[in-house]
């Protein structure tokens, strides 16, 4: 059996893998199906065989693997091979190029997320070596993570039926490689506004999409200061309370037209424990009663709300397994930590299993021009890495 590598020779592997994840775009938009064949060979020349989960048209896939004895008790990689997108940002480099500079690893998705990805998948070669593991390290990367978390379930839920129970989930969010037991959920809709269009100065003859949509967008504001002045004090989260936010608007077609359609979309991010559908009940109904309000004027008007998304929010896990483990491993012993944004974790422990997040790099880089990861977290990453094949082996 080869001796395992020192923290420095690993981390350098990680990032000329992670040079190779860059390069891939895999924006949320587009397929990640080249990156997934990439995984797969690498898996394949260790003699790993990985199964794919498809979407239902089959342009993107998730993917898990087994590395090590077929037996319960593993941890779970978990990351996500999708990126957000880079249009309209000002990067001061090409960013689905690695570029270094004073320490820092610039480029989409170095940390969100797959400087993660880049470490499991160095560590691969010593995980999946013959006798090595007494117990299995399976990989689990999912796509469609930036767009509300579709991924994961369908791969989740394979994981829970075919593979031996994994004793943790480590979801490899930015966390600078601290163990997070806490996130929000998040549920997100499309509200899709109909009028009727007619010369704007002609107003009786029509029905304007965008001033109907103000009036529900006007409603879902005052939700939002409502739900902030209902923060409780005492909650870890920041910000503490639940939020809500438009982040699109699209609507009309020329100033001087009664705009035929007006789509916003929002989204609601709840603590664990508060739950969306109970917060967006009245909103709801306004949108039922409005609908109404507008065909009784033309039959094709109307107000259509479509869920996007609905990721369970995490709660953290009196005495869970996996954070005993992932603080061992991280040489961790701050204080609990949660955090405000949504991932894949709530989805994990809402089949089963004990999880936690931790990952290098930090949140505040995620989703900026000139994205980065600082070599320090690789290496802190590489450690990590190292320490999980000694437990696994059971050398701890």
């Amino acid at each position: 059996m080869t001796p395992l590598p020192s923290v420095d020779s690993l981390a350098a592997d990680a990032i000329a893998l992670l040079a190779r994840l860059v390069a891939f775009d895999t924006t949320s938009r587009d397929s990640n199906l080249a990156l997934i064949a990439f995984v797969e060979d690498r898996l394949h020349r260790l003699g790993v065989t990985a199964t794919r989960v498809p979407n239902a048209d089959g342009s993107k896939a998730n993917l898990y693997a087994t590395l090590g004895p077929a037996s319960a008790g593993g941890v779970v990689l978990s990351g996500h091979t999708d990126v957000v997108p880079v249009d309209g940002q000002p990067w001061t480099s090409d960013p689905f190029t690695l570029t270094e500079k004073d320490g820092r690893l610039y480029g989409r998705g170095t940390c969100d997320m797959k400087g993660f990805l880049a470490l499991a998948l160095a560590a691969a070669p010593f995980f999946a070596e013959r006798d090595r593991l007494r117990r299995p390290i399976h990989l689990a990367f999912s796509y469609d993570e930036e767009v509300g978390c579709l991924g994961a379930p369908a791969m989740i839920a394979e994981i829970a039926r075919h593979l031996p129970r994994p004793d943790a989930v480590i979801v490899g969010e930015p966390t600078r490689m601290e163990v997070v037991h806490g996130h929000k959920g998040i549920t997100s809709y499309y509200v899709t506004v109909t009028g009727h269009e007619a010369h704007s100065s002609l107003t009786h003859l029509g029905l304007s999409a965008n001033m109907a949509a103000i009036r529900l967008m006007h409603s879902l504001s005052e939700l939002a200061a409502r739900l902030e002045q209902q923060a409780d004090p005492a909650s870890p989260f920041l910000p503490k309370h639940a939020t809500l936010t438009i982040g699109q608007i699209n609507g009309g077609t020329a100033v001087n037209i009664l705009a035929r359609q007006c789509v916003f979309v929002f989204d609601l991010r709840c603590p664990p424990g508060t739950d969306p559908q109970a917060i967006l009940a009245p909103f709801l109904a306004e949108a039922q009663a409005l609908d109404a309000e507008m065909k009784a004027r033309f039959a094709d008007a109307g107000v259509a709300v479509v869920r996007r998304s609905l990721t369970p929010a995490f709660a953290p896990e009196p005495d869970g397994a996996a954070e005993r483990i992932a603080r061992r491993l991280a040489g961790d012993n701050g204080p609990p930590r949660v955090v405000a944004y949504a991932a894949e974790a709530g989805q994990f422990q809402e089949a089963g299993f004990s999880t936690v997040i931790c990952g290098p790099g930090s949140i505040e880089q995620a989703h900026q021009p000139n994205e980065y990861v600082e070599r320090v977290q690789m290496e802190r990453g590489a450690a990590f890495m190292l320490r999980l094949a000694d437990m696994l082996a059971g050398n701890d």
